[in-house]
């Protein structure tokens, strides 16, 4: 849970309490796997060997093209590069975004997941719409134009970062350090998208299958929903803290 930010303190003493957030959760995405972790990569293993092959083909299909779609399409709208504010208000901005995608995701989450398999299966494109529109008004809150294709690659990485395995985590918490002082590439050319793929699907199944069930569907979509959305929202803005604090 993250700490209550201090919006009325100076810039200065927010931008030092900002870094000790940073490096705090820093620490929190470089932690190994533990135990339960283990357990739940373990169970989705076995449990994506039973699925049949179709589905898994279906998903993985829909994830790549929406992503594909949403990343480098130029119909996705959004405010205005937001420009000479202090971080604080950014921050302060940045959290009443989350909140609102993710009372939206938790909606959406209960109404699939009330809708029996075919609802639910419904909800992956669903969810990963509203996670990436919150990425770019985050971005516009931040002060970065997601017109740049290098804006839009950032995002992608903080999407990989969010849903990543703790073997994955690190690398890609690399690659956006010092992101500003170095190039990038023109395209997704050379995007490993298998890779994004199974990581997200491996990370949210085990969530969403409950979500299928008969019953209980409506509210574990909409529990699941709000914390996925968090999650993102949350690592967004951290990684944003990371550029403006360098």
């Amino acid at each position: 849970m993250p700490a209550t930010p201090p919006f009325a303190a100076s810039d200065a003493d927010y931008e030092a309490w900002a870094r000790g957030e940073v490096a705090h959760w820093r620490r929190e995405v470089l932690k190994p796997a533990g135990a339960l972790d283990r357990a739940a990569r373990g169970v989705q293993q076995r449990i994506n060997r039973v699925i049949p092959e179709r589905v898994h083909e279906t998903v993985t299909a829909v994830i790549e093209r929406l992503t594909r779609t949403i990343l480098t399409g130029a119909d996705l709208t959004t405010g205005d590069p937001l420009h000479g504010v202090a971080l604080a208000e950014r921050d302060r901005r940045a959290r009443a975004a989350i909140e609102g995608y993710r009372t939206a995701a938790a909606v959406e989450g209960g109404v699939t997941g009330a809708g029996g398999f075919w609802m639910a299966m419904a909800d992956f494109p669903a969810l990963l719409t509203l996670k990436i529109k919150l990425l770019f008004d985050l971005s516009a809150v931040y002060g970065r134009d997601t017109e740049a294709f290098g804006e839009r690659l950032f995002l992608l990485h903080v999407f990989q970062l969010a849903f990543s395995g703790a073997g994955r985590r690190a690398d890609v918490l690399q690659a956006l350090d010092g992101w500003d002082a170095r190039e990038h590439p023109a395209s997704l050319d050379g995007f490993d998208w298998r890779r994004f793929q199974q990581e997200y699907r491996d990370y949210i199944d085990l969530a969403k299958l409950a979500q299928m069930l008969p019953v209980i569907g409506a509210p574990v979509g909409a529990v699941v929903n709000w914390r996925l959305t968090e999650r993102l929202g949350e690592t967004a803005i951290n990684a944003y803290r990371l550029r403006a604090l360098a």
